[in-house]
């Protein structure tokens, strides 16, 4: 008696041609069943009220309703399913979308057969597989910089920490053994870098974002 239990697979991608290459790729290994083919987020939501899969393989790009969207539609009706992300992209607002809404794991479309087979496998066992390049990009993205996005100079960084401190214009001028004028006009860059218009503001913003260590 066969006892093999099969992982129920579903496909989501608008080209036919992906579909038809996963489709014919799922046709070779025993353990794995392709159960429904669909081209957009929405045809996935209608497919997966019928046909429940194990896992669906969810292309990111698509009309109608896009991966994300999908991924995150399909989990709050069941939240059970595991699904992959499968893209040609490695675009970093799209990796870290698809795993917000739930993606269990994300590979580029350039997968082997094999890396694909196994990945599906683990998704079923609670593990989540993603390529080295999403790897790297959501590395990029967690990685802490001194200036994220803020383009300040490492002395307008040292008067910052001053004023966070609560420091006066006299203090830093001492402190950083330069002119009250100096400190004026490293003052006005830092408030005009960071789009605020006071101290108060800037202590605020600082902060927030993390620019100085308290």
């Amino acid at each position: 008696m066969n006892t093999l239990q099969r992982i129920q697979v579903m496909l989501v991608d608008d080209h036919n041609v992906v579909r038809s290459g996963l489709a014919t790729f799922l046709k070779a290994y025993e353990d794995l069943e392709l159960v429904g083919e669909a081209r957009n987020g929405l045809e996935a939501l209608a497919l997966c009220h019928r046909k429940k899969p194990d896992v669906i393989l969810m292309d990111l790009m698509m009309p109608e309703m896009d991966g994300i969207a999908a991924t995150r539609a399909i989990l709050a009706d069941y939240p059970e399913i595991k699904i992959i992300a499968m893209t040609s992209f490695e675009d970093e607002q799209l990796v870290q979308g698809v795993l917000a809404a739930g993606a269990i794991s994300y590979l580029l479309k350039n997968v082997t057969a094999e890396e694909l087979a196994k990945a599906i496998r683990d998704a079923v066992s609670g593990r989540s597989t993603l390529s080295p390049e999403a790897a790297r990009v959501l590395i990029q993205a967690t990685r802490p910089t001194k200036q994220p996005l803020f383009d300040l100079t490492e002395r307008e960084l040292e008067v910052l920490n001053l004023v966070v401190q609560g420091q006066s214009n006299q203090q830093i001028a001492e402190a950083m053994v330069i002119s009250l004028a100096t400190v004026k006009a490293h003052i006005s860059s830092i408030l005009s870098k960071l789009q605020v218009s006071s101290r108060a503001e800037a202590t605020a913003y600082a902060i927030k974002h993390k620019i100085v260590s308290l």
